[in-house]
């Protein structure tokens, strides 16, 4: 895109096939537009329109390759920074080279923008590096150690021995420095982006200092992402305890580990030591471990973990940790009680906190909450109308995908004027347990809370084929719909394979379908997705009378 030249869309009539697109992208070029891209399904061409090409020439280029042309929609108009253009060294600068920035640097530069990635990190962010990627490869090898020894199928003979942690931490590293070379460092030299390295701190409104350095976007996005929450609890600091990122680390499996705080990091980590041959103790001060999950949920998880030799502590509170030369002296309330455990590392997983600090952002206009994470609005605009927030640094659900979609959301609104807003409908979550717990849409007391009246269903996992074939039914399935109506509202699972399931409810709650709808699609047999209709069936009738497969 040369400099003068404008992003733009301009709507399409009358194609039906490449053939049209390739017609209608010459027609234009030979007008002059530049970076011509035409979707003959989405019946629109995106192009930049170089100063003084007409829109009425562009129309008349349409018309003679014989389509009809629609609205020209000019992009970027009035977007911030614009009348400072040439004094910009980029158009847009993000802090930050995580999955919503690499997100939004890519869906920039594709649109002609001039773009730089500010990181004094390690390229790739949290998923890459120390979250996503290494603890899932760390769980499936936990998981293979476990059902070694304890299968239930008769006239097998497997055994499970040590574990050689170091070497399964060697070969996590090795993955991690391929996806990180592959997924980000080569995506650098493809798309053209800038990644300047140092620590970049605002030091007014417009400009972004780096490492001494003054940096000038026409916009900006904060896209820092977010790191361990540590409480203080006395003496905690003292005697040492591990986070989700050092744990990945250990080399030597624990004899005895404390897990403080029972949501999904802590849940998957402490699991997966239990299966590597750690003594495991879990403890959270929420009445259930997955607190945030349904309260049927969270109890089959407990008798899972404890069935598998986990101690778990609720309503309970850290009063101290206490180092006692080889060990851990920690002291838990759980009610009128006090318990004294001994442990050989604690596992702190209590939450992750904005990385927000030193950024400069009381300097910038930005305002931060209570917990230190950027405001934004539904937009992603921050308090200053240059930067825009994406991603864990703005306190939005903590996963990979919401960064990466809030990063190109971001893009679309600082650049391209779309005027976008965030929409979490039907948003999918899952916790990496065995078996895994997998979430879409309300949970029960949301939905209440939000004015629906509703209806539910529970269904076991020993209502399901595959679970008995498996010889494993520790699970369910529970469904929240709104009464009358039947559209769904919510799904979650406890199974094998819940985070693949989950994605048939996310699709069903974000398009309005009902539960008796989802009863008469088809479902495999002797899947767990067959799990969906037997739940969804139970809203009307009793499945432990129906045959396999019937309608």
């Amino acid at each position: 895109m040369s400099k003068n030249a404008r992003p733009a869309i301009l709507e399409v009539g009358g194609m039906t096939c490449e053939d049209c697109a390739r017609h209608v992208t010459t027609a234009l070029e030979a007008v002059g537009a530049q970076d011509v891209s035409v979707a003959w399904r989405a019946g629109e061409a995106r192009l930049s329109v170089p100063e003084g090409l007409a829109e009425a020439a562009l129309r008349a280029a349409v018309e003679g390759a014989g389509y009809r042309p629609g609205p020209l929609r000019l992009l970027g108009a009035g977007t911030p920074g614009d009348a400072a253009a040439g004094s910009a060294d980029y158009d847009l600068v993000v802090v930050g080279a995580g999955s919503a920035a690499f997100a939004a640097a890519i869906k920039a530069t594709e649109a002609g923008y001039k773009v730089a990635l500010v990181e004094h990190g390690t390229l790739g962010g949290t998923c890459v590096n120390v979250g996503c990627v290494p603890s899932k490869a760390l769980l499936r090898a936990g998981e293979l150690a476990w059902a070694a020894g304890h299968h239930p199928f008769a006239g097998l003979s497997t055994s499970s021995g040590p574990v050689d942690l170091g070497a399964l931490v060697a070969q996590k590293d090795e993955l991690v420095g391929q996806l990180r070379q592959m997924k980000y460092a080569e995506l650098v030299e493809a798309y053209g982006f800038a990644v300047v390295p140092g620590h970049g701190r605002f030091i007014g409104p417009d400009v972004l200092e780096v490492d001494g350095r003054s940096l000038r976007g026409r916009v900006y996005l904060v896209a820092t992402g977010a790191s361990p929450a540590v409480p203080p609890v006395p003496g905690l600091a003292a005697a040492g305890y591990l986070t989700s990122t050092s744990a990945l680390q250990l080399t030597e499996v624990p004899k005895r580990l404390v897990v403080i705080g029972a949501n999904a990091i802590g849940l998957e980590l402490g699991q997966f030591f239990l299966h590597i041959g750690s003594q495991v103790t879990f403890i959270d001060v929420a009445e259930r471990i997955a607190p945030f999950e349904e309260p049927e949920v969270s109890a089959a998880l407990a008798s899972v973990l404890t069935g598998e030799g986990a101690t778990v502590h609720v309503g309970a509170q850290v009063l101290g940790v206490r180092r006692d030369k080889d060990h851990l002296d920690v002291t838990v309330s759980v009610g009128e009680r006090h318990l004294g455990l001994v442990a050989d590392e604690i596992l702190v997983a209590t939450g992750r906190r904005p990385n927000t600090e030193g950024l400069g952002l009381e300097q910038a206009g930005v305002k931060v909450d209570r917990r230190g994470a950027v405001v934004v609005d539904e937009e992603l605009r921050t308090a200053n109308p240059r930067i825009f927030g994406a991603g864990d640094v703005t306190g939005a659900p903590q996963f990979v995908y919401v960064s990466a979609y809030e990063g190109a959301l971001a893009v679309d609104n600082a650049l391209l004027g779309a005027g976008r807003k965030v929409d979490f409908t039907g948003l999918p979550r899952v916790t990496f347990t065995s078996p895994q717990v997998a979430s879409a849409g309300l949970t029960e007391a949301q939905a209440a809370e939000s004015g629906f009246e509703v209806e539910t269903s529970v269904l076991p996992l020993a209502a399901v084929p595959r679970a008995l074939v498996n010889h494993d039914t520790h699970g369910l399935v529970k469904l929240v719909a709104e009464a009358g109506t039947g559209r769904l509202l919510g799904a979650s699972f406890l199974a094998e394979g819940a985070g693949d399931v989950v994605q048939s409810a996310v699709l069903a709650i974000r398009h309005g379908i009902t539960t008796a709808e989802l009863a008469a699609t088809f479902h495999p047999y002797l899947t767990m997705a067959e799990a969906l209709k037997l739940a969804s069936q139970t809203f009307t009738r009793d499945v432990d009378k129906l045959s396999c497969c019937a309608a």
